[in-house]
This record gives C-alpha cells, structure tokens and sequence, in this order.
C-alpha cells in the first residue's frame, strides 16, 4: 500500500511539473499595475523592457481609467496605479480608511492635445472657446459659430468626442479649461480609450476630441493653443509640456501603496532612471528628469 502510495504521489509531481510549461516562470515575481489610458501605451513598453532588466519578474499592465487604477490599489488588487491626474482627497480619505498611505511618483508629462479631422482648417485655439464648445452653457454648437467651414461636414456640428468620466483626462481637461465651476455639454461622443478619441475624429470631418499627444497620428490635427485671447498660441510637443508653455500640460503619475518594497520598488527606480525615461520619450511623452536619449 504504502508503494502505491508513493507512486501516485510521484507521478503527481510529474504532472505538475509538465502542466506547469516550465517552472521557472512559475517563479517569477509579478507586478500589477493597472490604470490610466493615457499611461497605457509607455505602462506597456516599460513591462517589455523590463523582462530584459529583470527576467525574474513580469509586470502585468491593463487600462481601464485612472479612477480605475487608484481604486484597485485602495483595494490591494494591484502594485501600482497608472493616473492622467493626482487622487482626489475622497480617494485618499478611502484609502486611509483601508490602511493604505498612497505614495505619488511622477514618471513624465504630457501634453493634452486638442484633435481635428485632417481636412478642419482651423489652426488654433484659445482657452476660452474650447470652453464655448466643451462647457455646459458653451455657445458654440457649429463650426460657422468659429467663422469656418469644415469640408465633409454638411451639418456643420461640432461633434464633440469626449472621455468617460472614470479618465484621468476627462478630469484634467474639466480643471484645466472649463473650470470648477462648469460641467460639460451634453451629448458628447464619451470613448473608452485614449486612441479611441483620437480615431473618431481621424474618420468624423465634423469632430473634434482631446486626447494625450502620444495618440497623435499624421490623418489628424493638433492645433497650438492660447492661453488668453491675443496670447501666444503654442504648439503641444515634448518641449513645450516639460517648460509648462504650452497651456494644457499635465503630469502623468503613478500611485503606490506605501513605499514600494522589493521588486516593486527595483521597477519603480528603473522606471525614474535614464533607461526608463528614455522610453516614455520615445512613446511621445515628456521625461520627468532631464536626459539625453539617442
């Protein structure tokens, strides 16, 4: 009896190991990391990179918002929290509550894009009218209303595309341009993702959406900006959100529970030296220290 029993347990540790596809990725250390749609795109070319650091941990990224991310690390359901824009004191008031004491690292900046079909002639705007389009009591519901016509556009809407409002950047854009006290038009188009904003206006002539510069394609427009009326109207680009000129820069941060531990926080300083800089570069983001990236 006690032979067979050996057997059994021998050939169960056999089969573990043959269902288990290698055990040394079993092994691995995981990170989760979830959050801001913004963030998604360089979240996901850190965790490539990483493998190359560090093969002894995979770091798991999803998107979803930035509301979504911080609530998951509230929770202790992920490491890290990806956000367009910094936690609400109702968050952090949550996460106390939890025994959590969030920790805030910028990793870079971006700058908020304004987007047009490629045909709109319009080259830029100020502050004040993207509030006349975007604000609740805003006047302006057609391009005439801005003195253009928009080729493809026989209703001459403004088709506003928007993002739901669990997004870091659907709470920047309502800080930054239509204020604390207003609220936005109804009836915009409210997307998902960041580069789902951008290919709705790329194939809509009469839209018009907001949506990291990242996302930025050549079958669309990003005109420059103006913070005031007469103002210098600013091009959004890398320079321009790291010297704060162009008026709808943003920091992109990422949220721990307390100060991260282990590989956490090996991924973490990674992320803030001059490798990990040097790829949000490269997805078309601002570093948040200053190098020199081939």
């Amino acid at each position: 009896m006690k032979r067979i029993v050996r057997r059994i347990v021998a050939l169960a540790a056999l089969g573990v190991v043959a269902c288990g596809g290698g055990g040394d990725r079993d092994q691995r250390a995981r990170i989760q990391n979830r959050g801001s749609d913004t963030l998604l795109n360089v979240a996901q070319a850190w965790a490539e990179r990483y493998r190359l650091v560090d093969p002894n941990v995979a770091v798991m990224v999803t998107g979803g918002g930035s509301g979504t991310g911080i609530a998951a690390m509230i929770n202790g359901t992920v490491d890290i929290a990806n956000a367009s824009r910094k936690m609400r004191e109702s968050e952090l008031e949550a996460a106390r509550g939890n025994g959590v004491e969030p920790v805030e690292f910028v990793v870079g900046y971006d700058a908020l894009a304004v987007y047009l079909h490629e045909d709109n002639p319009i080259e830029g705007f100020t502050l004040a009218q993207l509030k006349s389009i975007y604000g609740e009591e805003g006047p302006f519901a057609r391009w005439s209303d801005l003195g253009v016509a928009v080729p493809g556009c026989g209703s001459d809407e403004i088709v506003l595309v928007s993002r739901q409002n669990n997004s870091g950047t659907y709470v920047y854009f309502k800080e930054a341009v239509l204020g604390d006290d207003a609220e936005y038009k109804l009836g915009s188009r409210d997307m998902h993702g960041s580069k789902d904003v951008v290919d709705l206006v790329e194939n809509t002539p009469c839209a018009i959406g907001f949506s990291g510069l990242a996302y930025a394609t050549e079958h669309v427009r990003t005109p420059c900006i103006s913070a005031k009326e007469g103002g210098a109207c600013v091009e959004p680009t890398i320079a321009t959100a790291v010297d704060g000129s162009y008026p709808i820069a943003r920091p992109l941060m990422m949220y721990t529970a307390g100060r991260p531990q282990g590989a956490v926080k090996d991924y973490m300083d990674w992320i803030l030296s001059a490798e990990g800089q040097c790829v949000i570069v490269d997805r078309g983001y601002a570093p948040h220290t200053g190098v020199e990236c081939a």
